[in-house]
């Protein structure tokens, strides 16, 4: 536990630590965005549309769209959540080839088991 870094990885350790807090941010919020997106309930809409559809093609228009925006509102957010966990997991890749995990937000010694001493990239003590 007492080993250091070298000061030349001082700087990407900071960004890549950063970068990670980014996508980790993104990512909790695009899995919010993808929740609701599912949880609407504009697909009900579409469907009562439907019901008046036979006598009309404006109507049938109408649950045509609704039903677009529903899927669109899901595709889209889901999207969202592959980009951000797909940028989240090359940082915890980065930090792996370095000997270090992430624990939520914290970074961690890969060989500290009981997560007892949290490291923090920008405390000068850390580097050599």
């Amino acid at each position: 536990m007492d080993a250091v870094f070298d000061s030349s990885d001082k700087f990407d350790l900071q960004q890549n630590y950063r970068r990670y807090l980014k996508f980790y941010d993104q990512c909790l919020t695009a899995n919010e965005i993808l929740k609701d997106a599912r949880g609407s309930r504009v697909w009900v809409a579409g469907v009562v549309l439907m019901v008046f559809a036979l006598a009309s093609e404006f109507f049938l228009g109408a649950a045509a769209g609704l039903f677009g925006l529903y899927f669109y509102r899901i595709m889209s957010a889901w999207y969202r959540v592959s980009q951000a966990e797909e940028g989240k997991e090359v940082a915890e890749r980065w930090f792996a080839s370095k000997g270090m995990k992430f624990e939520g937000r914290i970074l961690y010694r890969r060989t500290d088991e009981q997560l007892e001493a949290p490291l923090d990239p920008f405390d000068e003590a850390l580097y050599s």
